[in-house]
Formats: C-alpha cells, structure tokens, sequence
C-alpha cells in the first residue's frame, strides 16, 4: 500500500478549496460592478487577488502531475464536497465539509486580498 503524504492532502484540499474562492471572488466582483457608483479600486484589488490565486491553482495542478495524483470524481452535496482521486496507483477519496471550507475560505481570500486577519485597526473610525 502507497502512503499519501500530508503534502498529497495539502495539495487535494487546495485543489477543492481554491476554485470555490475564485468563484466567490468573480460573485463579489459582479456584485460590486452592480451596486457600487466607483467600483473601480475594488475590483482592481479582487482581479489581482484572483491572478495570485489563478498562480497557485496551477502550482497545485502542476504538484498533481509531478505527484501521479488525479481527481477523476467531485461530488457537491448539502454537508459538503467529496473529491474521489487516485496517487500513484492508489484509490481514495477525501471529503470537505461546508463548515470547515467556508471557514478556510475565509482565511484565504484575506490571503489573497492582502489582509493581515489580526491586524485591527489603531484609530476607531466611527464614533460611539
């Protein structure tokens, strides 16, 4: 039996995780063309989180060939995603729930967008 590596399931969860964030980012980006007068500076900043993105979906991509891996099945459900592979020769599958994903997500597009998440502001904006 082949051992799949911590890098094998770093890459498969990416492989999961990363195209849901490009596809929520292309959602924020209509939603702001549709309801911001100068949506301009927000979508400048979402396009270039999603070409860093875009690089490293291919470097995955790229891992999964030099590693033998390939997802031949991914099923959406109500509780979740579960990607069915094969690496080097040997059958798997592994299972995302939504819980988990939305919370990763969360921290890769602020990733992405260049938000440090806890970095909190040093002057209160708004009055109290």
């Amino acid at each position: 039996m082949i051992d799949i590596t911590s890098e094998d399931h770093t890459l498969l969860k990416s492989h999961i995780i990363l195209p849901r964030v490009l596809t929520a980012f292309e959602r924020d980006i209509a939603l702001i063309n549709a309801t911001l007068k100068t949506p301009g500076p927000y979508v400048d900043v979402i396009a270039e989180a999603q070409r860093k993105l875009t690089a490293d979906l291919y470097e995955v991509r790229k891992g999964f060939r030099t590693r033998g891996i390939k997802v031949y099945e991914e099923v959406t459900d109500s509780d979740g995603v579960t990607a069915r592979y094969k690496c080097r020769g040997y059958e798997s599958q592994m299972r995302i729930r939504w819980a988990f994903m939305s919370a990763e997500a969360g921290v890769l597009m602020r990733k992405y967008l260049g938000v440090n998440e806890g970095t909190r502001p040093l002057v209160k904006l708004s009055p109290e």
